[in-house]
């Protein structure tokens, strides 16, 4: 199966450049480990907790619908 990156990560990783916003400032704003936001947006955390796309969410100022759909 090849390695593809999913739907979530694409989605976080578009918005943030959109608003501007670093891996390092989305995890200060979401108060999640910079660590975490790099493993979601390269697919190497492939489905993150409920909790954790919630503060990304929270912190880019948009909907857990929004970050999920394609």
């Amino acid at each position: 199966m090849p390695n593809t990156i999913p739907t979530i990560a694409k989605n976080i990783k578009k918005l943030r450049k959109e608003k501007g916003l670093s891996q390092d400032k989305l995890s200060r704003l979401a108060d999640v480990a910079h660590a975490t936001i790099i493993k979601i947006e390269s697919g190497g955390i492939k489905s993150p907790t409920i909790d954790t796309v919630q503060k990304i969410a929270n912190a880019l100022s948009v909907s857990l619908d929004t970050l999920m759909k394609k």
